[in-house]
């Protein structure tokens, strides 16, 4: 949003300021529409911006100030806006045979004129034109006239703008972060947790806001850039799809007499068993580890119920001289032998 003022006292005048008057609206929407090509899009830059131009002195065209002036202060906020946008007001003279194009008029030249001739845009192009006439109307021939003048005074404009602010600056420390990215729709359920507890582990972990909407767009909003970033990493631990082969560093949730629960990302967890502790053989899991442990554990398989088996010793040193053991049949979740019972 672009918002003009234009007081009484910018032209030496003495007036009431109160409702906006239909001029500061116009000149208001030109230099909005000027400016809105370059913008970043709101995925990429999830903020509202709002511009205020305040005018304290005109003697001239202060709309396309404005526009000048806004692009200046959006590059200079931080906003990674395309380009600069540069403005200028074209006037004429003529009397029917003879005639004379302006630019950069000033107020007399705008009162005595026959042509109010706006023009916005940035290297490649024009953004925003507004042409008010006092006389019926002007040729094409004056009109590309016009409009090509206009271009070399925009060029000269842009190029001092760009040598003032080449580039768009970096953001306020003290400016609130906000952070998008796209999960997986199916993940939204894992994400939020039972009872939202996942969700709400990160919003007390980070101290920052995280909402999700039903296309599985995450916004993570927050004043702490590290903490943003923060909640951004612990999202993706949650929604990511694990591979075998990667390595985590996790922490030991409970223990079966089989192995360890181990939970590689908040709310998500996998099996290490017994037999992928360490090298040598483990008589009982106690004596590996307790809950609350941390563990480096890496994804050695993912059966076809989704279910993660992870292994321990697969991350230390293999001994010198070891050989593998005989493969146990009985080994593994569910494939324990079933005692037969007689009724």
């Amino acid at each position: 949003y672009l918002h003009y003022n234009f007081p009484p006292y910018c032209v030496g005048e003495v007036g009431r300021i109160g409702f906006t008057s239909r001029r500061e609206i116009g000149h208001g929407n030109l230099a909005q529409r000027a400016l809105k090509p370059v913008l970043p899009d709101y995925g990429d830059f999830p903020y509202t911006i709002r511009i205020v131009s305040e005018i304290t002195e005109s003697n001239g065209s202060s709309s396309m100030a404005s526009v000048c002036g806004g692009s200046l202060s959006l590059m200079c906020a931080g906003a990674p806006v395309k380009s600069h946008v540069a403005g200028i007001a074209m006037g004429l003279i003529t009397d029917g045979k003879r005639h004379a194009i302006l630019s950069d008029i000033m107020g007399l030249e705008d009162h005595l004129g026959d042509m109010d001739f706006k023009v916005a845009g940035t290297r490649d192009g024009i953004t925003a034109i507004q042409l008010d006439l006092k006389i019926e109307g002007i040729s094409f021939d004056l009109l590309t006239e016009a409009l090509e003048q206009a271009r070399e005074g925009r060029m000269l404009i842009l190029d001092k703008m760009y040598e003032a602010v080449p580039e768009p600056g970096e953001m306020s420390e003290y400016a609130p972060r906000n952070l998008t990215i796209q999960i997986n729709p199916e993940k939204i359920g894992g994400l939020i947790g039972p009872g939202g507890k996942n969700i709400k582990k990160i919003i007390e972990e980070t101290q920052c806001q995280v909402d999700v909407d039903d296309e599985g767009k995450v916004t993570v909003s927050g004043v702490d850039p590290a903490r943003c970033q923060e909640a951004i990493d612990m999202v993706q631990a949650i929604t990511f799809d694990p591979e075998v082969g990667m390595e985590f560093e996790g922490k030991v949730t409970r223990l079966m007499n089989f192995g360890a629960f181990v939970e590689f990302a908040p709310g998500r967890e996998g099996l290490v068993h017994i037999s992928e502790f360490e090298w040598h053989r483990v008589e009982k899991v106690e004596d590996v580890c307790k809950p609350g442990d941390k563990m480096n554990v890496k994804l050695i398989k993912i059966d076809d119920q989704g279910r993660l088996d992870f292994s321990r010793k697969a991350l230390l040193p293999k001994p010198e001289g070891w050989k593998p053991p005989r493969p146990n049949p009985n080994k593994g979740r569910h494939n324990r032998p079933f005692k037969k019972r007689r009724f």
